[in-house]
């Protein structure tokens, strides 16, 4: 059992168990999207459905490989020139300018059969995205959102959950009509919406909006970065939509190698473009100090740096670049009857699960705060030690607390009998457990560099837990490293007991 110092504040072998934890095992679709996604594809032709969806999927199959393509044969041609005609390039990329209004244009026929087929897992692993932005930023309410890529609204229906109450006003970006026409009737029979408006791309919302009226608070890109086949473009709408965000900024795409790859060049892109700003802005401060003469200084409307808010626990290089890993995370989410229909494997019905892989990293301004880490003062005792107090006593078992009664067995047997093949059946209202979210809530971790970040599942091997985790090396989170850390019940039996209890995605503290 940990023993803390005097005179201190620390975490307690529980506390830090509850602010470590940020994965969940399952996660179960809202019943009111369920239900709006049910009565959109009731209006909508169902015929060939199966069809559409497998086409779909094999579209996004022949833009990922037109991404690598290009990426591989002509990257410093296309860097030189985005509009020079490549070929292979997927026959319904449409580029209209040189600042990034480079979409994939759904028509009716594949929006449908995204609803179907891909929405609940979007808006799952955005949801798992925006709740650890959520607990790790507590202060941190957004009033004004932007959802860039919007498609059917999947961000917004993520955001309405995890921040109900403070979202008055959302833009969302979304070049294809059909999407703009789904999006709207799904939301049309909620009720407490915030005022909406469509745009068709970024200029549009830059010439609709007042100059003073273009920040938002909360700025999310989902699945949206990797339809874009040039790396220019790409940067241009990244820089874009930093220059809309006035605090946070979220970039999520699929959990593949090259969507880890978009989302770590657009990572070192910000930090680099902000830590060169700060530079600039300091070297200004000191000339105007310097100058008697100067006695009004212009401040920034927007706040100099950036840092990485997660996953990421510092700011520097990727250790994972230039390495045969990659940095995902997995969100497992039960299927709605939609996909269970609509989904084949094989010709033969799907499980009733399953698991949505993405990348994503959340940016927010200003500078990383200094924070004490989490083990600072923490003393832990061995087995042998915790062994050695233990009162002769505690040894003794009560063997009639290891059998039931026949009053339990049979209340328990009861039970039994309400059991349902699916808990999406279940009530809106216990799918959340609102009352232990708010539990967890109040049991963050915080953002100086003392928590990493477990990379892939950890490794029990009898008594020892292996875990490879990204983490700070410095206490000012400006460099990281990817290590393996083992864990054995000999050692440390309060971290071992936690280790094995933590999963994929999980913080592990420092």
């Amino acid at each position: 059992m940990a023993l803390p110092e005097a005179g201190q504040k620390l975490f307690t072998p529980e506390t830090l168990r509850a602010a470590a934890k940020q994965s969940q095992r399952i996660r179960l679709v809202p019943l009111s999207l369920r239900r709006a996604i049910k009565k959109y594809l009731r209006e909508k032709d169902k015929g060939h459905m199966n069809r559409k969806v497998m086409l779909l999927s094999e579209s996004f199959c022949r833009v990922k490989e037109a991404n690598l393509q290009l990426a591989a044969s002509t990257s410093r041609a296309l860097v030189e020139d985005p509009h020079r005609p490549v070929e292979n390039r997927a026959a319904r990329w449409k580029i209209q300018s040189a600042y990034g209004d480079i979409g994939l244009r759904y028509r009716e026929d594949e929006t449908v059969a995204y609803v179907a087929s891909r929405m609940p897992a979007v808006y799952t692993a955005i949801h798992r995205v925006l709740r650890e932005v959520r607990r790790r930023l507590p202060d941190f309410s957004p009033n004004k959102v932007l959802d860039f890529g919007a498609g059917p609204s999947s961000a917004l229906w993520a955001m309405r959950d995890v921040w109900p109450q403070s979202i008055q006003t959302v833009n969302l970006v979304e070049p294809s009509k059909e999407m703009q026409r789904a999006s709207q009737s799904l939301l049309q029979n909620l009720k407490g919406l915030p005022l909406i408006h469509s745009y068709d791309s970024i200029q549009e919302l830059n010439r609709k909006l007042d100059k003073k009226n273009r920040h938002h608070d909360l700025v999310v890109s989902s699945y949206a970065l990797g339809e874009i086949p040039s790396l220019t473009d790409r940067i241009t709408i990244v820089r874009q939509l930093w220059d809309l965000t006035s605090d946070v900024l979220v970039l999520l795409e699929p959990g593949t190698p090259h969507g880890s790859k978009i989302i770590s060049q657009m990572r070192s892109y910000i930090l680099w473009m902000e830590k060169r700003r700060s530079r600039k802005l300091e070297k200004l401060e000191k000339k105007n100090s310097s100058d008697v003469t100067s006695i009004v200084v212009s401040k920034p409307t927007l706040k100099a740096g950036s840092f990485v808010v997660a996953p990421c626990p510092h700011d520097g290089k990727c250790p994972l670049e230039n390495t045969s890993k990659y940095c995902h995370f997995v969100q497992r989410l039960e299927r709605t009857s939609s996909q269970r229909v609509y989904k084949r494997s094989g010709g033969k019905p799907l499980r009733g699960f399953e698991d949505e892989k993405f990348c994503y990293v959340a940016l927010r301004r200003g500078k990383r705060p200094q924070e004490a880490w989490p083990l600072d003062g923490m003393k832990f005792e061995t087995l042998k030690e915790q062994h050695a107090k233990r009162n002769p006593e505690d040894l003794i078992i009560d063997y009639e607390d290891q059998f039931k009664s026949e009053g339990e067995e049979e209340e328990g047997s009861f039970e039994d009998k309400d059991l349902v093949p699916y808990q999406s059946d279940v009530g809106e209202t216990d799918l959340f457990h609102g009352d232990e979210e708010e539990e967890e809530d109040q049991l963050r971790a915080g953002m100086g560099g003392g928590w990493g970040r477990i990379i892939y599942m950890p490794l029990r091997r009898g008594r020892q837990v292996q875990m490879d985790i990204c983490r700070a090396t410095k206490r000012d989170g400006s460099e990281g490293a990817f290590e393996r850390v083992v864990v054995t019940q000999s050692n440390n039996p309060v971290l071992h007991h936690q280790a094995r209890r933590s999963i994929w995605g999980d913080l592990w503290p420092f």
